[in-house]
């Protein structure tokens, strides 16, 4: 019996890829059958409700029924005494998908412990230390729950790219954004946090350090892998996860929580030979693992997919696209570039889904990757290329509702634009000069508006361009005495600008102009800025 036959027998969708399992329902008869077609071994155990949290299945802890557990490809639910089976080869991680109303266990630095690896052999051994080898597969695989309220409405806190070189950035993270956010996370009542990649800066060994710092917030805390979490010496794309799953699990994987489906992606592909010869791409059974992922996903929740590199970098994006278009309700995010934008997908990126597709690529705690100038604490101000500070994002979400609201590190909540205007004008030349803001989070649905002295409002006008700012922090890193720290990179085009010209007839004296941005979410920020016309 080849594979094909295997699975339609066994109650498969012909293609040999998909399974369709009908909810409690003990799918496949794999009694008296080690291996499926394809020579994989059939794992099995249960998912149940742990009364006591000691991660074993005691006497009269009973199975759940209806949770979906997957191998990375095939997903299946389990039947009515929590009982699960999948195949599985020599380079497997078998994970429960955490169901709404539940919770899985967290190590002692609050990852999410949902997951067992089966790699009998253990990982290459590489420069970065992976998973030492499992031994043979248990006889049973048990995963356990314990039950807890979610309220439809919540937050969440989002980072990207954190991405430390060596211990003393990680302190720089401790100080400028993790204390912060541990206060913040408690003050919105936030229920987990997410990492978008690029954990680390190539140096794995510093993930211990790293996440006892992150796990300070006091949050489960899920991650991405990024381009630099990498196994560069690994021959090829599928054991360059090596180290990152010693310390996180799978590099792709997904959850609930209320009424949202969150979709963790591993979007970079590694052909396995130059340091910077990756690019974005989902392999296939990434890709089957998302269809068949999704079939258990009531149509109205919200999808989230978080990723790392922008989904409009992806070599095969359209392949999600065809996988996600037609639901009502998804949203995605990305880190990686180092500058903050939201995207709107339309036809003309391939997307043909009933409406535009919100994809946040989303600011970075490490910012321009700790460059600048340091500030009173001895932390560069890493001020990102497109002019915005470093910083996060706390999320929230009420249904298949979301908001986004951006925190720049180390300010105030209401610090989300930079006004740009000189201190002291001429008054031949104050009629033609131009503000230009910079609205740190905004985007093409944000409106943005200014006045001086209580006037009239004036509409301002999106642009793309370079943050003057930003230019400035530039030219003086080439001014004689050069500020210290390390270098910022070059300042990119952002199309978060807005520009209006000043009111005719100011007369000479001071002026405060006020500022006022409305973005996609009704949330409005206001600023001011003090001028003289001279």
């Amino acid at each position: 019996m080849n594979r094909r036959e295997f699975l339609r027998n066994s109650g498969l969708l012909a293609a040999g890829i998909v399974f369709a399992p009908k909810a409690n329902a003990n799918l496949i008869n794999f009694d008296n059958l080690p291996q499926d077609a394809s020579g994989r071994r059939i794992a099995e155990g249960y998912v149940f409700e742990d009364l006591n949290g000691n991660g074993v299945r005691d006497g009269g802890e009973v199975g759940i029924a209806g949770v979906c557990v997957s191998n990375g490809r095939e997903v299946v639910k389990t039947d009515r005494n929590g009982k699960w089976r999948l195949p599985v080869d020599e380079n497997t991680i078998l994970f429960v998908i955490k169901p709404s109303g539940w919770k899985t266990p967290v190590s002692q630095d609050n990852l999410p412990r949902y997951y067992y690896i089966h790699k009998p052999n253990g990982a290459p051994d590489f420069k970065h230390a992976g998973v030492k080898p499992t031994g043979e597969l248990p006889k049973s695989v048990d995963f356990p729950l314990q039950k807890q309220k979610e309220d439809s409405r919540y937050k969440m806190v989002l980072f990207g790219d954190p991405q430390p070189r060596n211990q003393k950035e990680i302190n720089y993270i401790a100080h400028d954004v993790v204390e912060q956010v541990a206060l913040d996370a408690k003050k919105v009542d936030a229920k987990f946090g997410l990492s978008l990649g690029d954990i680390m800066f190539d140096n794995l060994s510093l993930y211990e350090s790293l996440n006892g710092v992150i796990g300070t917030i006091g949050l489960p805390w899920y991650n991405v892998q990024g381009n630099h979490d990498m196994n560069y010496d690994s021959p090829d794309d599928e054991h360059s996860s090596e180290t990152f799953q010693k310390y996180f699990g799978p590099n792709y994987y997904s959850f609930n929580y209320a009424k949202t489906h969150f979709i963790v992606l591993d979007n970079v592909f590694w052909p396995g030979k130059g340091k910077g010869n990756y690019h974005g791409e989902l392999q296939a059974k990434q890709l089957e693992f998302v269809k068949n992922d999704l079939a258990f996903v009531p149509k109205d929740h919200l999808v989230v997919i978080c990723m790392h590199i922008p989904i409009v970098d992806v070599k095969n994006a359209e392949d999600l696209y065809r996988l996600i278009e037609d639901r009502p309700y998804a949203v995605s995010f990305s880190a990686h570039t180092h500058v903050q934008e939201h995207i709107f997908l339309t036809e003309k990126e391939g997307w043909k889904g009933a409406k535009p597709h919100h994809h946040l690529n989303h600011v970075t705690v490490c910012g321009s990757w700790w460059e600048g100038a340091p500030d009173e604490r001895g932390i560069p101000h890493a001020t990102m290329s497109d002019g915005a500070p470093n910083g996060y994002s706390i999320i929230e979400f009420d249904g298949h509702k979301y908001k986004v609201t951006y925190r720049a590190a180390s300010r105030p909540d209401f610090d989300q634009m930079n006004v740009w205007i000189a201190d002291q004008l001429p008054a031949e030349d104050a009629d033609k000069t131009e503000v230009i803001v910079n609205v740190y989070a905004g985007s093409s649905r944000s409106v943005v508006n200014m006045r001086v002295d209580q006037g009239d409002w004036t509409k301002m006008t999106q642009f793309t361009g370079k943050d003057p700012f930003y230019l400035k922090l530039k030219a003086e890193e080439e001014s004689p005495k050069p500020p210290q720290g390390l270098k910022l990179p070059g300042a990119s085009d952002t199309p978060h600008l807005w520009k209006a010209t000043l009111p005719a007839g100011l007369k000479k004296g001071t002026h405060r102009l006020e500022v006022t941005t409305t973005d996609m979410f009704g949330q409005t920020y206001t600023d001011s800025q003090i001028f003289q016309i001279v």
